[in-house]
């Protein structure tokens, strides 16, 4: 091969070497975002379940500020499983015994749940419920504990059936309770809560009205009493009558008497 024939295919090969670079680089920028977001899809997932570990090794331990906490961290940006955040939280709050706004997080979290999720959602919601019955009942407010036992029956009672399922049981947040047999017992449990609250507010009301002081009756007059009220009025009148015309006779000055 001669000396320009070489240097032909040297010139070649480098341009062809530079298209493949300028090709290689722009295929680089073309699948930039495609593996930034994929980058962040697995760091995502990587912190939920980070977040989801961290609290739940907190409430084993009763660190439930620190459950709480680490929960929210759940809460950004999460498209996967968007009900967990406000249950974790919400279970959190409620070992704490902040069941107000446990009950709250508990009810967000219920509508976003999909498939078997639903169940424990469901389960820890009536649970929250109930022992808000429970703090009325302390308080001696028996009618709002039958209410709030009420409430929690109910969302027992809708629980889906599916929920008693095997399948159901491999999907518990707490393998060693059988859910099935946690919603027997939340339903039986709840019904009998809800009964003896009634029948405690009825006793209530009938000892309510048992204190209550007789009404004082008015004194009512007797028959001879009216008779002298009478003969005085009669008595009145008639002498009205006479200082009227006792006056027609004398003549008067024109100025009317008075009514």
């Amino acid at each position: 091969m001669t000396t320009s024939a070489q240097a032909d295919a040297a010139a070649a090969l480098l341009a062809a070497n530079r298209r493949r670079r300028r090709i290689r680089r722009w295929i680089a920028i073309g699948t930039l975002p495609l593996t930034l977001a994929a980058l962040l899809f697995v760091g995502k997932l990587l912190s939920m379940y980070a977040f989801a570990h961290q609290s739940i090794s907190a409430f084993v331990v009763g660190a439930y500020a620190e459950s709480e906490q680490a929960a929210r961290g759940q809460d950004v940006a999460n498209w996967f499983e968007p009900f967990k955040a406000p249950y974790d939280i919400g279970t959190a709050l409620a070992g704490a015994e902040q069941l107000g706004q446990a009950r709250t997080e508990l009810e967000e979290a219920l509508p976003l749940a999909q498939g078997l999720d639903v169940c424990y959602v469901r389960i820890n919601l009536s649970l929250v419920v109930e022992r808000l019955g429970d703090a009325a009942l302390s308080e001696g407010e028996a009618a709002k504990a039958a209410e709030r036992y009420g409430e929690a029956l109910q969302i027992t009672v809708e629980t889906p059936e599916e929920c008693q399922s095997e399948d159901a049981q491999n999907s518990s947040p707490d393998p060693n309770r059988d859910m099935s047999e946690t919603l027997e017992q939340n339903q039986q449990r709840q019904q009998e809560k809800q009964q003896q609250s009634q029948q405690q507010q009825d006793r209530d009301d009938a000892q309510g009205e048992q204190e209550q002081p007789p009404q004082s009756e008015e004194p009512q007059p007797s028959q001879d009493d009216l008779d002298e009220i009478e003969d005085k009025l009669n008595q009145g009148q008639q002498e009205r009558e006479d200082e009227l015309d006792g006056g027609d006779d004398q003549g008067g000055g024109g100025t009317d008497r008075p009514w």
